[in-house]
This record gives structure tokens, C-alpha cells and sequence, in this order.
């Protein structure tokens, strides 16, 4: 997986303490158990450290962590 998974994971594990066992490329934020006001904090927290908006609104609970890395590639590579 990409740089960017890796952070998406470091992000997510730091705001929600998801158990490692559980993240993956695959898993859901509905799998992860990760609940809307935690959403709207990974979107903040990808604003600032990765530089890429990611509306809360986009970030839905059958997203895909993997899926979530190739948004934020692609809007960084659209930049």
C-alpha cells in the first residue's frame, strides 16, 4: 500500500485506537467501529497533515481505508 495508507492508519489509530489487527487496506470505518464526530476529525486531522481536503461528508462509513488513500492521491497528484 501507499505512503498515504500509512498515514491514513497512523491518523485513524491515533483519534480512534483502533486495534492494528483490525486496519487494513480493506476495512471500513463502519467495520472499524469509528463513529461521525470521529469522522469529522480524520477529515481535519488529513486537512492538516496531509494537505488535502476530504470533506466529512465524503468520508462514509462503507469507505475503505484503501479506497480513502487513492482519494487523497488523487487529489494530491490533481494539485
Amino acid at each position: 500500500m501507499s505512503t498515504t495508507y500509512d498515514q491514513l492508519v497512523e491518523i485513524l489509530a491515533r483519534l480512534h485506537g483502533a486495534p492494528a489487527d483490525r486496519i487494513s487496506p480493506e476495512a471500513t470505518f463502519a467495520e472499524l467501529d469509528v463513529d461521525s464526530l470521529t469522522m469529522v476529525e480524520i477529515s481535519i486531522r488529513i486537512e492538516r497533515d496531509l494537505g488535502v481536503a476530504v470533506g466529512d461528508d465524503e468520508l462514509r462509513p462503507d469507505l475503505t481505508l484503501g479506497e480513502l488513500a487513492g482519494l487523497v492521491d488523487a487529489r494530491r497528484a490533481a494539485v
